[in-house]
């Protein structure tokens, strides 16, 4: 009888204060809520007329966005199920960096519609398969929907651009699509390689500049640097560059000497030799032919005075990333000591300036295209909170560039494809067999999620624009999308809004597993969390 005060099954199995969900009431349908739930978050953040959400994150920073990635990235969602659809959002970031919205609205609609299936009855097995089978299908026909002549877009041509880039835009920052895809097709075709399949999104950067408004923002050819040259000398070109990581000041030693002095002319020369030490040591590097000193911390006095003396730029950079992309932009290797640096550690510049923006000196470095050629978007604008999320959408619309690049076939905008799809699959639906056309169907009514929330966005009434949409698109007009200005539906891409047909067909893919997987799943064991007691409130134990 010892075993009588034993647990027995699971508890005995796992730690103490573990738990534990099983089943399609328990586990199926939690996991479904909370998906849901995460999808309402950002779904009504979509499109031109999305709502920014006020996200306070964990260190208590401040974001105000409607960029889908940026909010669930920020909130940290600790449901487990709610992260797969996470993952998937964030997998089309990497691949695309766009639609991470459609992926999680989607997802959201697919799992919604899931759920009436599983309360009917059916087996989570026939709804992902049908899942699937439609998935496929939806791709399908998305293939027939690519605009005839899409394909043949001059890529280095920047008005065409700009027109594949306004939709992008607009669905982040509504009214200065205008704008900003002329400022992003020039930055990237400004730095497009001759093989455009090598076009590297980190060539095109933004520096932002608070004050003046979004109208005043420039594309600068070059690396804009947010701060002064530190001495006198404003202006270098064809110049050698010399990068000291760790500052540029007399080596100071750890250990500490005592040093006898008997004469006051010792007392004297005992600054001196270290003086003259330190201006060998610049004479040095000036003899190498560099014009343009970069250091990573500070400077010491008596060591701008010696620059200053040899006539030698001086710029301070305290950011390590802005170091190493120096580095890159001019061909230099960081010295971790100071010193002279030999031939292959020194780099070269076409021309460093300092120019005024907005009120703020700036250093540009314009380089020859040999070498690897950056543009710098500078965006002007009223707050830092508004310059973040312009940010936002000009990373989304350069991102957008770069699967032109690769895939330039482009889709009516405005939830047209979204909708053609809908109606093709319910009718493709009613021809299967089996208990999949219910699974089918659902999917086929997820994709009404684009139109309804594109029409709820714009305060039109959903239910309205949507059967309108099904008339419209009944009657043969495969293009027509939601007029967020309140008329009838309405082909938007001879308007040139534009969705890349990239970002569709990954967030349908990814979409799709990332629903089929939470479905798939029928326990949630938690084991016991590790680590000791919680820290106790704000201002409590310090990390």
């Amino acid at each position: 009888m010892a075993g009588m005060g034993l647990p027995y099954g699971l508890q005995s199995m796992l730690k103490e204060g573990h738990k534990h969900f099983a089943g399609v009431e328990e586990a199926v349908l939690r996991n479904i809520e909370a998906c849901k739930n995460m999808a309402q978050i950002t779904r009504t953040s979509l499109g031109p007329n999305g709502m920014n959400k006020m996200v306070i994150n964990h260190l208590e920073r401040l974001f105000v966005t409607s960029d889908a990635s940026t909010i669930v990235t920020e909130l940290e969602i600790n449901h487990p199920a709610a992260r797969l659809l996470v993952h998937g959002a964030k997998a089309q970031e990497q691949e695309i960096g766009d639609g991470t919205n459609l992926v999680l609205a989607l997802g959201g609609e697919l799992l919604g519609g899931a759920e009436g299936l599983l309360r009917d009855g059916l087996v989570t097995a026939e709804v992902t398969d049908g899942y699937y089978k439609a998935s496929a299908k939806a791709l399908e026909i998305l293939e027939s929907l690519i605009l005839p002549n899409s394909n043949d877009m001059d890529i280095r041509n920047q008005q065409e651009v700009a027109e594949r880039l306004q939709g992008t835009i607009s669905s982040r920052v509504s009214g200065y699509e205008g704008i900003l895809s002329k400022l992003v097709a020039e930055a990237c075709v400004g730095v497009l390689p001759k093989n455009p399949y090598n076009f590297n999104v980190d060539n095109v950067r933004v520096v932002k500049i608070p004050g003046g408004g979004l109208a005043d923002s420039r594309v600068v050819k070059g690396m804009v640097f947010r701060r002064d040259a530190e001495g006198t000398i404003k202006h270098v070109e064809n110049a050698k560059v010399a990068v000291f990581a760790q500052g540029v000041d007399t080596a100071t030693t750890d250990t500490k000497g005592t040093v006898l002095i008997k004469t006051a002319e010792e007392l004297e020369n005992y600054s001196k030799s270290e003086e003259s030490k330190l201006e060998e040591y610049i004479k040095n590097i000036a003899n190498t032919g560099v014009k343009l000193v970069v250091s990573g911390t500070n400077i010491g006095e008596m060591a701008m005075h010696f620059l200053e003396k040899y006539e030698i730029m001086v710029l301070r950079l305290s950011s390590k990333f802005e170091l190493l992309r120096l580095c890159k932009a001019t061909g230099a290797a960081a010295r971790s000591t100071f010193g002279t640096p030999s031939p292959d550690e020194i780099g070269f510049v076409k021309q460093l300036t300092v120019q005024e923006l907005g009120g703020a000196n700036c250093c540009v470095l314009l380089q020859e295209a040999a070498l690897g050629s950056i543009s710098t978007i500078c965006l002007r604008g009223s707050t830092e909170g508004q310059l973040d999320d312009v940010e936002r959408a000009i990373n989304n619309a350069v991102n957008a560039f770069k699967a032109l690049t690769r895939d330039a076939r482009c889709l009516a905008a405005g939830g047209a494809a979204e909708m053609e799809i809908a109606r093709q699959l319910q009718e493709w639906s009613k021809s299967q067999t089996g208990l999949e056309q219910y699974a089918i169907n659902k999917f086929a009514e997820a994709f009404e999620v684009v139109p309804r929330t594109l029409a709820e966005n714009s305060g039109l009434n959903a239910t309205d624009v949507v059967s309108a949409l099904y008339a419209a698109h009944a009657q043969g007009q495969a293009l027509a999308g939601v007029d967020v200005d309140g008329g009838p539906p309405k082909d938007l891409s001879k308007e040139s809004i534009l969705d890349v047909y990239m970002t569709k067909w990954w967030a349908i893919r990814l979409a799709t597993d990332a629903a089929c997987t939470v479905l798939k799943v029928d326990q949630i064991i938690m084991s016991k969390q590790a680590g000791g007691p919680k820290p106790r409130g704000p201002g409590g134990d310090e990390d």
